[in-house]
């Protein structure tokens, strides 16, 4: 069983910066692939970026892609996604996840969320 706590949320003003962090404890955190996924007031969650449990495989959702840079530390159990140039639009909870299976399988996993709010 793995627990997943996310950190790093917080209010910035647009086109500003966030770096959210999410720690894993109680499982190999090198077997499994990692993501994070947002859930805006109001809509469903949304995929914002995926990477491997290597590292070496990463996708990122079309908004968010040039701008948001998703990264791990295995050796620190660790999973970081960078943000810059935030929008008002992407204001949300933000949850890390974490499954063993292939792409498009789900996630087993996931932490309590961090909220992220972009003022206009």
């Amino acid at each position: 069983q793995v627990q997943l706590v996310e950190s790093g949320g917080g209010l910035v003003q647009a086109g500003g910066s966030l770096r959210l962090s999410c720690a894993a404890s109680g499982g190999t955190f090198s077997r499994y692939a990692m993501a994070w996924i947002r859930q805006a007031p109001g809509k469903e969650r949304t995929f914002v970026a995926r990477i491997s449990q290597s590292g070496r495989s990463i996708s990122y959702a079309d908004s968010v892609k040039g701008r948001f840079t998703i990264s791990r530390d295995n050796a620190k159990n660790t999973v970081y996604l960078q943000m810059n140039s935030l929008k008002p639009e992407e204001t949300a909870v933000y949850f890390c996840a974490a499954t063993e299976r292939s792409v498009g399988y789900g996630y087993d996993y996931w932490g309590q969320g961090t909220q992220v709010t972009v003022s206009s």
